[in-house]
């Protein structure tokens, strides 16, 4: 089955897993989703992430992040912005906030894929790819 929206799947099986309650989730690995990963365990919503298999068959291991107990969640929510169909693009000026700031919205621009708030502290614009609180 041909995939048009990999980062879309990405964000869907987190938010499936999560919800879930799953230890773990499993993505087709790619470097965009590495960095996606990486942004996620850098801000604290997940607790790691390691690449597991070779060639083909390589995919990201997510280890996911709870509360005290499994009922507390640190991703309440997680939403694709920019999709194939329709690109969402924000110059340094007018970066979206999450929530006022309590989350963060992850943008692909000409530095890498970094958070909203590094895009403003280095007055870029980018792609929004997707909000997560």
């Amino acid at each position: 089955m041909a995939m048009n929206d990999p980062i879309a799947d990405m964000l869907t099986r987190i938010r499936n897993a999560n919800a879930a309650k799953h230890d773990t989730v499993d993505i087709p690995v790619s470097k965009m989703k590495v960095s996606i990963a990486n942004i996620l365990l850098d801000e604290g919503y997940i607790a790691k992430y390691e690449l597991v298999g070779e060639g083909v068959q390589q995919m990201i291991r997510v280890t996911l992040k709870y509360g005290k107990d499994k009922n507390e969640k640190i991703i309440s929510g997680i939403k694709r912005i920019s999709k194939p169909g329709l690109r969402v693009y924000a110059g340094s000026d007018e970066m979206p906030k999450v929530l006022g700031g309590l989350g963060i919205a992850i943008v692909s621009t000409n530095q890498g894929v970094i958070t909203d708030k590094q895009a403003r502290k280095l007055h870029v614009g980018g792609e929004v790819l997707a909000f997560v609180w």
